[in-house]
């Protein structure tokens, strides 16, 4: 998907008219996500910081101030408006945009305009090697530059000085990142933590979205829950999902048959609400993944309650389980396939306070039913469990274990998942949170903790930590 967007952008740039000259031929960029400062090929010891909300090229040394440096800093992070492009994100949670092409800092509002003046393409520097220029997303034949130290989206211009005015260097964050959370740069919520192998991966919603209205699904890897992989787009409902194209919600993936399963939640943006669930299959845990059925897995309406959040455990006897469901929680056999089931066969398990969000595994012989309680807009979102003798249950409830932490401005603690490190009896929770600090109930990061589980089996509060 990189590889068509950085040829669409190549194509909208070369037919601009003003833009690409025989000397100025641009090539794609690959940004590592992250902490960075961005430093000007042209005037060095000045990078780019917000002062007042506003973009500006500035001086900062080892001497300046701390919010110095902090306004200095940015999160390279996953393209508000497309994967195949980044966004620029403070320390703060505000993003780098373009307001009548003049640069600034502001709170994504998650629609579709702000998220396209959010989002740049990265394109090889023409200066120094290493550099890189920024083209705007929804205007490509326009760079970031600055003049007189301002930044400005401006339209490209063949000569050496815009070229030296548009290049920046990536260096060492001046204010280096402190916490451990998020795990994954940028704003992603659902998470499903698995591990495929003996290597981990996850699968969250790609947030930041108005309405939840995302359309498409990434994968990320790690060896040790600290380091991972972006494998860029498993599936993208647009052109991979017939039935669905957008609300792409909560994904699920599992192994089975030498296949790998991902189980998704999926709406149409034609103002009609419901959702429906899908299955899709690929060869690899980091897809491409397709649609395995052409149509869904379970309708809209063909149970009560919103057709959300799957979630698939497999018992140790190889048989494996769907849950899924807002507002009533079900169950069913699924079939040796993995993408059809018995309707006759499916049960309601709802317990009091449940929501949504189900994830069920089991520990020395008891089963374990998890849930999200309350909304995910709200700060008091939390996680709740059960304990059962069976994957039907009979369930009992047992309490919260994962809720907001207002002392570190943690909030909306929810919508997780499990995973075991493969050999040891030691458990980590994968979960998200609003983002910190300018978050709320679509700008949410994902992270992990810590899960203990008492002598007796119940599972400790889990302490969510930044």
């Amino acid at each position: 998907m990189r590889r068509l967007f950085n040829a669409f952008i190549l194509l909208a740039v070369a037919t601009g008219l003003t833009l690409v000259g025989p000397s100025a031929a641009m090539s794609a960029a690959t940004l590592p996500t992250g902490a960075h400062s961005l430093e000007s090929v042209n005037f060095p010891g000045r990078y780019v910081r917000h002062v007042n909300s506003l973009g500006q090229l500035e001086t900062v040394t080892s001497s300046s101030t701390a919010q110095t440096k902090q306004d200095a800093t940015f999160t390279v992070v996953n393209g508000l408006a497309s994967p195949a492009c980044y966004s620029l994100q403070t320390k703060s949670g505000l993003f780098l945009r373009h307001s009548n092409y003049r640069l600034s800092v502001d709170a994504n509002t998650g629609d579709a305009t702000f998220r396209a003046d959010a989002t740049f393409c990265a394109v090889d520097g023409s200066v120094t090697a290493g550099s890189v220029s920024f083209v705007s997303y929804n205007y490509p034949s326009r760079r970031i530059r600055h003049r007189d130290f301002a930044l400005w989206l401006d339209t490209y211009q063949d000569t050496a000085l815009f070229r030296a005015d548009s290049s920046f260097r990536l260096t060492t964050p001046w204010a280096p990142k402190t916490t451990k959370g998020p795990v994954i740069p940028g704003l992603f919520a659902d998470p499903h933590i698995t591990t495929f192998n003996g290597r981990y991966y996850l699968y969250p919603t790609t947030d930041g979205y108005a309405g939840w209205s995302g359309t498409y699904y990434k994968a990320f890897s790690s060896s040790d829950l600290i380091n991972w992989t972006d494998h860029g787009v498993i599936l993208d409902h647009g052109p991979d999902v017939s039935w669905a194209d957008n609300s792409a919600w909560a994904p699920a993936v599992t192994a089975k048959n030498g296949k790998y399963y991902l189980y998704f939640s999926g709406g149409l943006a034609s103002g009609n609400t419901a959702k429906q669930l899908g299955v899709a299959v690929s060869d690899s845990p980091t897809g491409p993944f397709r649609d395995a059925l052409g149509r869904p897995l379970i309708r809209s309406g063909q149970y009560s309650g919103q057709a959300i959040d799957p979630m698939v455990f497999t018992d140790d006897d190889g048989q494996s389980y769907l849950y899924w469901g807002q507002g009533a929680a079900r169950v069913v056999r699924l079939n040796s396939d993995m993408v059809s089931f018995d309707p006759a066969q499916v049960r309601v398990i709802t317990p009091t306070g449940y929501n949504e969000a189900p994830f069920v595994f089991k520990r020395n012989g008891v089963y374990y039913f998890m849930w999200s309680e309350g909304d995910t807009r709200s700060e008091d979102y939390r996680v709740a469990y059960a304990t059962g003798s069976s994957s039907y249950g009979p369930w009992t409830k047992r309490g919260i274990v994962l809720q907001k932490r207002l002392e570190l401005g943690i909030k909306g603690t929810g919508h997780h998942s499990v995973v075991r490190a493969p050999g040891t009896d030691t458990w980590y929770v994968a979960y998200h949170r609003f983002a910190v600090p300018a978050g709320n109930g679509t700008n949410r990061e994902t992270t992990i903790d810590r899960m203990e589980f008492n002598a007796d089996g119940t599972i400790r509060p889990i302490v969510p930590t930044l």
